[in-house]
């Protein structure tokens, strides 16, 4: 009897020990999602995800951002670091900005004094970061030069707080295809095992850069006058590019105020060429534009510098090719009136 009662003892801790070993499978396969095949090799497959493998990459302001985007495609995470609706001329990077730069592979800018903190960044950052100068080998334009090409004696001087160079050689397409170059190597000397993939996608964009650029050469050579008056003279390389005249209220900055005799040089000029459209800019206050229109009876009108977007322009899916589009659009219209 004793014996019989230990074969049974011995019999049910085989049972259970079976079960528990059962309900030990079903368990993991329900947690490598219910595939009871997965093994331990496979599975540490199936938890590596493509963004680990992916660039890290901080781009300094919108236009060098959207280039970027274009460029690497699914096989970077490419993040901003001037925020929607902030004027990137005077931003400066907080200490969580340099953290995630610092933890960045590549960091992309635009340079020619636009990014008045780079030097600080580059002496702060490790030696593993990429630092690309987006605008390297494009032939700048001095801040100070003057835009005119008329010889007239109501040419409006300009202050610079830029430094020597004017840096917004993005807003001419036929530059910003030299800067979507400069990113395209950079990105493949950072991963260069993906050089074919940013070769494609450069080639696809560049593609629409070279019809943008097409478009104001066809439709800007034959206006009927080649002179504008805007707010900021961002629009230097623009107007070299496609033999327009840029007469700008303030300087580089968007945030200059132009002096009284500025002003009387600027209204002055426009009542003597009759201009009708004074531009302002997103991001920044228009008054001054505003101001000048009114002692004219001109109108005022956006030309966009392209330094960065709006929420409302994101959640309208602007981007770049976009806002020029608009740009050239406006300044069709003022140029025929």
């Amino acid at each position: 009897m004793k014996i019989c009662t230990h074969l049974f003892g011995i019999l049910s801790l085989s049972a259970i020990l079976l079960l528990a070993g059962c309900g030990l499978n079903n368990n993991t396969a329900s947690t490598n999602g219910g595939n009871a095949s997965v093994t331990p090799s496979n599975a540490a497959e199936a938890t590596s995800t493509p963004s680990a493998e992916k660039l890290k990459v901080k781009t300094s302001f919108y236009p060098i951002y959207e280039f970027t985007r274009n460029v690497a495609g699914d096989l970077a995470d490419v993040e901003n670091l001037v925020p929607a609706g902030v004027e990137p001329h005077d931003w400066e990077p907080t200490p969580q900005d340099m953290t995630g730069i610092t933890d960045a592979d590549v960091l992309i800018y635009n340079g020619a004094g636009m990014e008045g903190w780079i030097e600080q960044v580059l002496d702060s950052a490790g030696d593993h970061l990429i630092a690309v100068e987006a605008s390297k080998g494009i032939e700048m334009m001095e801040g100070s030069e003057e835009e005119h090409e008329e010889e007239d004696d109501h040419a409006v001087e300009e202050e610079h707080d830029h430094g020597e160079l004017d840096p917004h050689v993005w807003l001419s397409p036929r530059l910003a295809i030299q800067e979507v170059r400069n990113i395209e190597v950079a990105l493949a000397k950072a991963a260069p095992q993906h050089a074919d993939a940013f070769k494609a996608n450069a080639d696809a964009y560049v593609t629409k850069l070279e019809i943008l650029d097409q478009d104001f050469r066809d439709e800007l050579k034959d206006t009927l006058r080649k002179d504008f008056i805007t707010q900021h003279a961002a629009f230097g390389y623009l107007a070299k590019e496609y033999g327009l005249t840029q007469v700008p209220i303030a300087g580089l900055s968007p945030e200059q105020e132009p002096s009284a005799a500025q002003m009387a040089e600027v209204v002055k000029f426009a009542k003597d060429h009759n201009v009708k459209t004074i531009f302002f800019e997103t991001l920044v206050s228009s008054k001054v534009a505003d101001t000048i229109a009114a002692e004219i009876g001109a109108k005022s009108a956006v030309l966009n510098p392209v330094e960065g977007l709006t929420e409302e322009d994101i959640s309208n899916n602007l981007d770049y090719v976009v806002v020029m589009k608009q740009n050239l659009e406006s300044l069709k219209t003022a140029l025929n009136e």
